[in-house]
């Protein structure tokens, strides 16, 4: 069994490094410009989030770097010996021929060293959302959330799906947690507001993000499927929860402020829903959802940042300006 002993978020220039790591992107084999031979790059990642740039710098056996590199494919997790240097300012690995470059198997490796462990029981949470869901009112709502949440396989995959690859809840349960969070704020603003439709609340709450399911996938890291990338998760859950609703049969009404909820929960068309949100139910939706993806976001911003700089902030690119980190 190899484990992982140091993060990427760690590494430094000089450092000689023996460690494993997932490959996130092949980059392609290239010749040596005055010499004979070639070298291949490759983009490495772990469960700190960050990535790094390896190089491989092959002999002159040609063939014998392009079996290297034909049989590295992506998501394979590697164990590397090489020497931490810094190109152009940016710092990547790199080995030399003869160094070890070996291929790993399942088993050969701990998981969570690639993916981030859960940050509550997974058991637990899901009894919280199976509660929930007896609290439903209306029957039609009650018996389509049952139908999906009850489902054996459904339970198994949700309970561990993230809910992202990486700007929030991207670890082991992830969906599960920001599912209770956003129900939770939806929950908060009913008690403000006792003539919200607390069923819709509820069913938007469980249903908004379950398109994530075929979204992404978990191999040594998370990432995205190809319908994923091609279809999205909001038209995905859209998709998926309208047929359960024909199975039981609701009616157009209900099913078109449920589906309605779903589809515009991102809140604006710029940021990706088909439609923006229309009635006050869909409005606490978007912002619940908000609430929790915004603050696991600058959360583990800070969390990770705090391990790069001793500084008081840090620029977040994505935010395009500085986040204290005190």
């Amino acid at each position: 069994m190899y484990k992982k002993r140091y993060s990427i978020a760690s590494l430094s220039e000089g450092d000689q490094v023996e460690d494993i790591f997932v490959v996130k992107i092949k980059k392609g084999i290239m010749p040596y410009k005055n010499k004979n031979g070639c070298f291949f790059q490759l983009l490495l990642t772990d469960n700190s989030g960050k990535t790094l740039e390896y190089r491989y710098w092959g002999g002159e056996d040609d063939e014998n770097v392009k079996k290297i590199y034909n049989s590295i494919k992506p998501d394979s997790v590697l164990y590397i010996k090489g020497k931490m240097t810094s190109f152009s300012g940016k710092l990547q690995l790199s080995s030399e021929e003869p160094s070890s470059i070996k291929i790993l198997e399942k088993g050969e490796y701990r998981e969570e060293d690639f993916i981030k462990p859960p940050k509550r029981d997974l058991n637990k949470m899901y009894s919280e959302l199976m509660k929930e869901i007896e609290t439903v009112e209306n029957e039609k709502i009650k018996k389509l959330l049952k139908r999906i949440f009850d489902d054996p396989e459904i339970k198994e995959i949700f309970k561990k799906h993230p809910g992202g690859i990486e700007i929030h809840h991207n670890w082991i349960g992830g969906l599960l947690q920001h599912t209770l969070e956003v129900l939770n704020y939806c929950k908060l603003s009913w008690e403000q507001f006792p003539e919200l439709n607390k069923d819709f609340l509820i069913a938007g709450a469980l249903l908004h993000d379950i398109g994530k399911l075929e979204e992404l996938t978990v191999t040594s890291r998370i990432k995205g499927t190809n319908t994923g990338q091609l279809i999205g998760h909001i038209v995905l859950g859209a998709t998926y929860v309208s047929k359960k609703m024909e199975e039981i049969g609701m009616e157009d009404e209900l099913k078109d402020k449920i589906l309605h909820i779903i589809v515009s929960h991102h809140g604006k068309l710029e940021y990706g829903s088909p439609k923006e949100p229309m009635f006050s139910e869909a409005i606490v939706l978007y912002y619940a959802d908000e609430m929790s993806s915004k603050i696991a976001e600058i959360n583990e911003f800070i969390k990770n940042s705090k391990e790069d700089t001793e500084d008081d902030f840090m620029y977040n690119k994505r935010k395009k300006y500085n986040i204290l980190l005190k």
